[in-house]
């Protein structure tokens, strides 16, 4: 969220991350190149560092002409986040269990939702008490919050908004991480 570039939301899940840009962000002249090799490059440099060890990320750009088309965007990324994370504990669980890759694959390839459950409940993992940051990602955006502070001038306590990024390990699901989304657009003017 402080990449150098307006970003007025942020979701990652699994091993991505998505950006909503301010509308008017205009850094570098809006040039997709440029906006690719920056942030792939910060992403890749901040988490080799926090890993201790070597992490690429590629990146793309997503033009999106319309809110509407935005919040489509995010759902997809939000619904993907619980897919991704059911398909990792059932094949992280076979693994455990000393199934090969291939075997774990091969297990979990075609089965239904409440298969995935009914297999995860069997190593006595109930996927629906699991935190929601695992199942559903986590969003950061900006909030305003009051901040205390002292006038010399009037000699007086006074309050003042200050702008706080959020980590929210929370999200809500489906219909209501739309609206979450759409929200989050029209706070911050986005046609």
């Amino acid at each position: 969220m402080n990449c150098g570039f307006k970003v007025v939301y942020g979701y990652t899940e699994s091993d991505e991350i998505s950006l909503l840009f301010d509308l008017n962000e205009s850094l570098f002249s809006r040039k997709h190149r440029k906006y690719n090799s920056v942030l792939a490059g910060e992403a890749s440099a901040k988490f080799s560092l926090l890993l201790g060890g070597l992490a690429a990320f590629d990146c793309r750009i997503c033009e999106l002409p319309n809110k509407h088309l935005v919040v489509d965007y995010f759902r997809w990324r939000n619904e993907d986040a619980y897919r991704n994370s059911l398909n990792a504990h059932c094949y992280w669980a076979l693994r455990k269990d000393n199934f090969s890759q291939t075997n774990a694959t091969k297990k979990i390839e075609g089965m239904s939702v409440s298969e995935k459950n009914e297999l995860l409940f069997s190593y006595n993992i109930n996927f629906n008490d699991l935190p929601l940051w695992q199942k559903r990602g986590i969003g950061f955006y900006w909030t305003l919050v009051d901040k205390e502070g002292f006038n010399p001038r009037t000699n007086e306590q006074v309050i003042s908004k200050r702008r706080q990024l959020k980590v929210d390990m929370d999200l809500p699901m489906k219909d209501e991480y739309s609206k979450f989304i759409l929200d989050i657009i029209e706070v911050n003017y986005i046609d």
